[in-house]
């Protein structure tokens, strides 16, 4: 992985079915984000994500603003990761282009889930570097939410 790429990963005791269903669910991302900044899906979310699919997020650091995510790797049960863009074209000169990325690695015990952080593609990156080590707290807060809702909802 290179210096613009933060990955944490966590085994979690289930199936990597019934976490890739959670994560292909935009409507459940608040339920296991975290970092506290996902809020509601936009009503045009898909039901499930696909490739290419988008899908607009809520969103709130200090004060709300909307994100637009394109799904940019699919392979079902396997690998999940979208984009996010801001859903206003201004502040797309700023932010916007990082991507997050879950793989499902099925192990003994469960599945292996690696999160990452990829600003190989972000518009400013000397704006998000300075995140890296409370994104990588935020990311196994994460896997630690989605592992409690997997397991609580078996």
């Amino acid at each position: 992985m290179s210096d613009d790429v933060e990955t944490v990963e966590r085994v979690i005791p289930a199936p990597p079915e019934k976490i890739f269903a959670l994560l292909a669910d935009a409507s459940r991302h608040q339920d296991f984000d975290g970092s506290g900044t996902v809020r509601d899906p936009h009503k045009s979310a898909p039901q499930k994500l696909s490739l290419g699919a988008k899908f607009g997020m809520s969103m709130r650091i200090v004060m709300p603003y909307s994100m637009v995510n394109t799904v940019v790797e699919y392979d079902e049960n396997r690998r999940i990761a979208w984009q996010p863009r801001p859903a206003y074209p201004l502040m797309g000169l700023f932010i916007g282009g990082r991507i997050w990325r879950y793989e499902l690695e099925p192990v003994e015990g469960g599945t292996r889930v690696r999160e990452s952080w990829d600003i190989t593609h972000e518009r400013v990156k000397a704006g998000v570097r300075p995140l890296r080590e409370q994104t990588k707290q935020n990311m196994a807060k994460t896997l630690e939410r989605l592992e409690q809702l997997v397991v609580s909802e078996s």
